[in-house]
C-alpha cells in the first residue's frame, strides 16, 4: 500500500509539473533562487550557514531570520546541476514529497494497522489541495524537506519506545530521533516541534496515560524510564531553539504591515480576536480548500474589529469542537472500547491479533508500555507478541497533536510572523488533519451496524479524497505558469495579485495590460510603494518622464528608504538636464542606510548605482577629482552580486582625463578581468594602448569590441577615430559611415561619424550626418554650429547662416560661431548676397 500511494503521489504530480516554469511570489523566488548568491560555485558553500533563506546575513537587522540552511544547500545542489532549469527543480520537489507521502504512510500503517483505512489516510495526504504552493512553488521545499525529517525523527522515537529497557540499541533510535529533529529545524523552523509531538505520542499513545494519572505518576516515580526519555527531549529541544535564538543574533524580525496588518493594529481587541480567528480560517483551508491563494497578506483577511463579527461565531465553534475532541481523546476509557474495527470488553476480546487495555487493566496494574517484556535465562528480550493498536482515543491524540503543535509557531502567540496565512506552513499539519480524518471515519464505520451505512461512510471517505485530487488537479493547472496564479489569486489578495501580474504582462510586452493591471493593484492599495515604482519604471521605459516622475515621488512619499525610486528619478533628471537637481536626489540615496530592509543586497545595489550615476555627471561637467571620490564610494559599497565592470571602466576614464595613465590602465583591467566582453572597456584600453604608443595591441582590442557586437555603431565609431589618428582616411570615413547607419538615433555616434567624415574631407557625406545630429538635438548650439561650418564649406552659404544665427540664439557668447559668423558675412556680400544684418 506504500508503493501504490507513492506511486499516486508521484505520477500525476510529475506530469503536471513538467510544464511548470519557476512560480510562486516574484520577489520570492528571485531572492531565493536568481539573486541568491548562496547557491553560487564561486561563493563559499558555508556562508549557506550563516545567511537566512534569501542570502542575508543572520544578524542584518533587516534579516527574514528564516534560518533553513539545507533548504539553501539542496538549491546549490540544484543550481550546481541544472543551473535555473525549472524541471529539475520541481523534480526533487515532487520526490521530496513522494517521500513524505510514504514515511506518513508507513506512520499511519503503525496506528492504524495494515488495511484500507491506512491506504485512505495516505492518499488522503498526497492528494490534499493545501499540498500545491509546497510542492509547485520551490520556495515550499523548506517545509516539504522538513516534514521529511519531521517524520523520520518521529519514526524513530517510536522505534525507542519500542525498545526501550529491552534493547541497548533504543539510544541509538533515541539519537537519531534528536539528529533528524536538527535537521527538520534546519529545513525550517517549525521542524523542531517534532520532539513535543514525540513527547505527546510516548505519554498518551504509547503509555496511554490519560490526564489524570500523570501528576499520580510523577508523585509515585513510576516508570523512570519514561521520564528520563521526555527530559532529554525537553533538553534538546530547548538546546535546539536557544542555539536556533543566539545564531540569528538574538532578536525577532521585523515585517511591515502589509505582511501581517493584525500584529501592526492599534487596537488589542482586533489582534486578539483576529488571532484567534486564524487559526479558524487555516482549518476550514484544510476541511474544504475550495479558495485557494498564492499570497494571503494585505487584505486578504479582513481584520475583526468588534465582538459583533459573525466570523466570531466560526472561532466559537472551533475552540469549542477542539476541545471536545481534546476531552474525547484524553477522557478515562470506558470498559466497553473499540479497536481496529472490533469491540472490546474487559481487556478479553482483540480482533485481527491486535489487543487494546480496559478500564480493569488501567486500575490494576503499572504504567505499562504497549510492547511489553519479560525475562528468560535472566536476559531481558523483547517478546515477540501481537503487536497492539493505538485506540481512536489515543490516534485522536495524536492526530491533534500533528495538528496544533507544527502550526504553533504561526499563531502569532510567541512572536509575530511575516505572513497572515501561508498554506505551505500547513504541509505539517495537513498530517494530524488526515490522520483525524481517517480515524473519524473509522470510528463511524465501525459504530454503525447497518451495511448501507458502512458502505456510505466509505464511500464518503472515497469521494472526499477524490474531490481533494480533482482540486489539486486543477491548482497545479494554476500554478503552470505565474500569468495563471496572479489571476487565479485576483479574488483573494487583488492588491498583489494585481500587481504581480502587471510585472508579468510587461516582461512580455503587454504595455498597456501592464499598465492598467498595475494601476489596479493601486485602486485597491494605493500605497503600495512597490507597485508605484513599477508603474514609474513601465512609464520612464516607454519615454512618459514627467508622469514617471511622479510615480517616484509617491513611491519615494509611501516608502522613503526605497533607494531604486531615487536612483531612476536622478536618471530622468540628469537626463532632462537638471543636473543639481540630479545630484542632490543621488546623494540623499547614497546616504540611506540599509538597517531593517527586507533586502538589504538589492537595497546596497541601488545605492551604488546611483553613485555610479552621481560620478558620470561629475564626469561630464569635468569634476573629475569629484567623480573618482564618488566611485571609490560606489567600490565600498558595493554589495557581491554588483557587476562592477562599468564602475571600474568609469574610474579608469576618470584617472585618462587626469593624465594618470598608469592608474587608468590598472582599472581598465580590472573591468575586464570581471567581464570579459565588456565591450566599452575593450574600447576605452584601446584608446589608452593608441595613446601610449601600443599602436597593433590597440587595433585589436578595437576589433575584438566589434566582433563581440558587430551591430553597435559605437564600437565603429571608435575604431574610426583610431583609423583617422593613424592617417588611414578611407578606412576611416567607412567606419564611420557603417557607425552612422547602425546607430542613426544615437546623437553622438552620428555626431562624431560626421567630425570624421570631415576630417577625412568627405564633405558632402559629413553634410548628411551633421544634418541628422541636428535634427536629433534641434536645440544643441555645437550640433547646429557644426552643420553651419559644413554648410558654410560647401558653399550653401544662406543655409549655413541660418544655423549660426540658431546657434547664437542658444548660446550668445560662443566665439567661434561668431567669428565664422562675421567670415560668411563677407563672402555673401562679396557675392551680392543678402545677410541678416543687412
Amino acid at each position: 500500500s506504500v508503493l501504490a500511494v507513492c506511486f499516486s503521489s508521484v505520477f500525476p504530480s510529475l506530469f503536471l509539473h513538467f510544464t511548470l516554469d519557476f512560480c510562486f511570489d516574484i520577489l520570492f523566488f528571485s531572492r531565493a533562487i536568481k539573486t541568491n548568491q548562496d547557491l553560487l560555485p564561486e561563493t563559499p558553500w558555508t556562508h549557506i550557514f550563516y545567511n537566512d533563506f534569501w542570502g542575508t546575513l543572520l544578524t542584518h537587522s533587516g534579516s527574514h531570520k528564516s534560518y533553513r540552511p539545507l533548504c539553501t544547500l539542496s538549491f546549490r545542489l540544484n543550481h550546481a546541476i541544472g543551473g535555473l532549469n525549472p524541471w529539475s527543480y520541481h523534480l526533487v520537489n515532487v520526490l521530496l514529497h513522494a517521500a513524505v507521502t510514504g514515511l506518513f504512510t508507513s506512520f499511519s500503517k503503525i496506528l492504524l494497522g495494515d488495511g484500507y483505512w491506512t491506504f485512505m489516510a495516505g492518499l488522503m495526504f498526497a492528494s490534499h489541495p493545501i499540498h500545491t504552493e509546497a510542492v509547485a512553488g520551490i520556495v515550499g521545499r523548506a517545509d516539504v524537506g522538513a516534514s521529511l525529517f519531521f517524520l523520520l525523527s518521529l519514526l524513530c522515537y517510536m522505534k525507542h519506545c519500542s525498545t526501550r529497557g529491552a534493547s541497548a540499541r533504543t539510544w541509538g533510535w533515541f539519537l537519531g530521533t534528536g539528529l533528524c529533529a536538527g535537521c527538520s529545524m534546519l529545513w525550517k523552523e517549525q521542524g523542531v516541534t517534532v520532539l513535543a509531538v514525540s513527547a505527546i505520542y510516548d505519554v498518551f499513545v504509547f503509555h496511554r496515560l490519560k490526564m489524570k494519572q500523570i501528576l499520580p505518576t510523577i508523585y509515585k516515580r513510576k516508570n523512570l524510564s519514561l521520564f528520563l526519555s521526555i527530559s532529554l527531549l525537553t533538553f534538546w529541544g530547548t538546546s535546539l531553539l536557544g542555539a536556533r535564538l543566539y545564531w540569528m543574533g538574538n532578536k525577532p524580525p521585523s515585517f511591515s504591515n502589509s505582511d501581517n496588518p493584525a500584529a501592526d493594529s492599534d487596537s488589542l481587541l482586533a489582534r486578539t480576536l483576529t488571532f484567534f480567528y486564524l487559526p479558524t480560517k487555516n482549518l476550514w483551508l484544510l476541511l474544504c480548500p475550495d479558495t485557494l491563494s498564492f499570497d494571503w497578506s494585505m487584505d486578504a483577511v479582513p481584520l475583526l474589529k468588534t465582538i459583533c463579527d459573525w466570523r466570531n461565531l466560526h472561532t466559537v465553534a472551533f475552540y469549542t469542537g477542539l476541545l471536545l475532541l481534546a476531552y474525547y481523546g484524553l477522557k478515562s476509557p470506558s470498559v466497553e472500547r473499540e479497536c481496529n474495527g472490533k469491540f472490546v470488553t474487559n481487556g478479553k476480546q482483540n480482533a485481527n491479533g491486535h489487543s487494546c487495555h480496559s478500564e480493569v487493566e488501567y486500575r490494576n496494574s503499572e504504567i505499562k508500555p504497549s510492547f511489553p517484556s519479560k525475562v528468560e535465562n535472566g536476559i531481558k528480550n523483547n517478546v515477540s507478541q501481537r503487536t497492539r493498536l493505538p485506540s481512536t482515543e489515543n490516534i485522536v491524540v495524536l492526530s491533534l497533536s500533528l495538528l496544533i503543535i507544527p502550526f504553533v509557531p504561526a499563531t502569532n502567540l510567541f512572536f509575530y510572523v511575516g505572513f497572515v496565512i501561508a498554506e505551505r506552513v500547513l504541509y505539517i499539519p495537513s498530517m494530524g488533519f488526515c490522520l483525524l480524518i481517517t480515524v473519524g471515519a473509522r470510528a463511524l464505520y465501525v459504530k454503525v451496524q447497518k451495511r448501507f451505512l458502512k458502505s456510505l461512510i466509505f464511500y464518503a471517505t472515497a469521494t472526499l479524497i477524490v474531490f481533494y485530487g480533482l482540486k489539486t488537479a486543477i491548482r497545479n493547472g494554476d500554478w503552470q505558469n505565474e500569468e495563471m496564479l496572479y489571476r487565479s489569486g485576483i479574488k483573494v489578495n487583488p492588491a498583489k495579485a494585481w500587481g504581480n501580474l502587471g510585472n508579468v504582462l510587461k516582461s512580455q510586452s503587454k504595455i498597456s495590460e501592464a499598465e492598467s493591471a498595475y494601476r489596479n493593484a493601486l485602486y485597491y492599495r494605493s500605497n503600495m510603494a512597490d507597485m508605484l515604482y513599477n508603474l514609474g519604471l513601465l512609464l520612464q521605459e516607454n519615454s512618459r518622464f514627467a508622469e514617471a516622475l511622479h510615480y517616484y515621488k509617491l513611491a519615494i512619499g509611501s516608502r522613503p528608504t526605497l533607494a531604486s525610486a531615487y536612483l531612476n528619478t536622478g536618471i530622468i533628471l540628469m537626463n532632462q538636464g537638471k543636473t543639481e537637481e540630479a545630484r542632490r536626489t543621488f546623494l540623499k540615496c547614497s546616504e540611506i542606510p540599509d538597517e531593517n530592509l527586507k533586502d538589504p543586497h538589492a537595497h546596497k545595489s541601488s545605492v551604488t548605482s546611483c553613485l555610479y550615476n552621481l560620478g558620470k555627471l561629475y564626469h561630464e561637467q569635468g569634476h573629475y577629482e569629484d567623480a573618482l571620490s564618488v566611485y571609490k564610494e560606489a567600490i565600498q559599497k558595493m554589495p557581491r552580486q554588483f557587476a562592477p565592470q562599468s564602475l571600474y571602466n568609469m574610474m579608469g576614464e576618470a584617472y585618462m582625463r587626469l593624465s594618470k595613465l598608469p592608474e587608468a590602465e590598472h582599472w581598465y583591467m580590472e573591468s575586464l578581468r570581471s567581464k570579459t566582453d565588456h565591450i566599452p572597456a575593450h574600447l576605452t584600453y584601446g584608446k589608452l594602448l593608441a595613446l601610449t604608443g601600443r599602436k597593433s595591441e590597440a587595433e585589436k582590442f578595437f576589433l575584438k569590441a566589434i566582433e563581440l557586437d558587430p551591430t553597435k555603431g559605437n564600437c565603429y565609431m571608435h575604431y574610426g577615430q583610431f583609423l583617422l589618428e593613424e592617417a588611414r582616411l578611407i578606412e576611416a570615413a567607412e567606419m564611420a559611415k557603417k557607425a552612422a547607419e547602425l546607430d542613426s538615433t544615437e546623437f553622438d555616434v552620428v555626431f562624431n561619424a560626421a567630425h570624421m567624415l570631415r576630417q577625412a574631407s568627405l564633405n558632402e557625406a559629413a553634410e548628411k550626418y551633421y544634418d541628422l545630429a541636428a535634427k536629433l538635438r534641434p536645440n544643441y548650439p555645437a550640433a547646429l554650429m557644426n552643420l553651419g561650418a559644413i554648410l558654410h564649406l560647401n558653399g550653401r552659404l544662406q543655409k549655413a547662416e541660418a544655423n549660426y544665427l540658431r546657434a547664437l540664439q542658444l548660446k550668445p557668447d560662443d566665439i567661434i560661431t561668431q567669428s565664422n559668423l562675421r567670415k560668411l558675412w563677407n563672402i555673401m556680400e562679396k557675392q551680392g548676397l543678402k545677410t541678416s544684418k543687412t
